[in-house]
């Protein structure tokens, strides 16, 4: 039997009496989507941060391929294949899109200049490969980020709120753009843009209080009345 791709075994972190996030599991078998909400609080980002070595779970196991890495450094999670784009866009601004793509890419890339003319048009980022990544625009960024996580030739490809800041066309490019991607690797979504997480139709979790309180389609999750009752604030 194949190991899962990723596993979190019930894991949780407390920072002091604080629980952040408690007995939260997930299993990824292989490539797909999967989406994560919830209001803000409820645990998301710190889930992630355990999922990339950024923080030490307090209980539970985190197992990539079969393999225990729980408390590994983070190159230990990016060498088993996980990739992280972060909320914020994080690129080298004076650099262009291409050095972007070049300095994150896989060292054991052969065929590099062929990889990242590929992620360009992907990404539709072909026409503006020369120019410094500063002068992009707010969604242009978005988009070069996650190709630098593409540059690494990821099994499981983490986005933190990508569509942030972006207006409806953009949202539009970037639900294509992931349900593309998610035919040639499994990919963990968070995300508050709505319309964003039913363009992708797929399996959703929803966090509560560090808790996963709702697990199932997005039709179904959109007609759970906790779920409702949770992002109106009555829980």
């Amino acid at each position: 039997m194949t190991a899962a791709l990723l596993e979190a075994d019930s894991v949780g972190v407390h920072f002091g009496g604080v629980v952040a996030v408690a007995d939260v599991s997930l299993t990824i078998a292989g490539n797909g989507i999967t989406c994560i909400i919830g209001p803000n609080g409820a645990g998301k980002s710190t889930f992630f941060n355990m999922l990339t070595g950024t923080v030490r779970p307090s209980t539970g196991r985190v197992l990539v391929g079969g393999h225990d890495i729980t408390g590994s450094r983070i190159e230990t999670f990016a060498h088993r294949g996980i990739a992280r784009k972060f909320q914020t866009p994080s690129v080298f601004e004076r650099l262009t899109v291409r050095e972007n793509l070049d300095i994150a890419r896989h060292p054991a890339a052969a065929t590099a200049a062929k990889t990242i003319d590929l992620i360009l048009s992907l990404l539709g980022l072909d026409a503006v490969a020369g120019t410094p990544a500063g002068a992009l625009a707010h969604g242009q960024k978005q988009w070069l980020e996650i190709g630098m996580a593409l540059a690494t030739e990821p099994k499981l490809m983490l986005l933190d709120e990508p569509t942030a800041g972006m207006g409806p066309e953009e949202t539009e490019k970037t639900a294509r753009l992931v349900t593309d991607l998610a035919g040639r690797m499994a990919i963990v979504v968070i995300e508050h843009d709505m319309a964003f997480i039913r363009a992708l139709a797929a399996r959703t979790l929803v966090m509560h209080h560090g808790k996963v309180v709702a697990d199932g389609s997005f039709a179904e999750i959109e007609g759970d009345a906790l779920v409702r009752d949770i992002y109106l604030g009555r829980r």
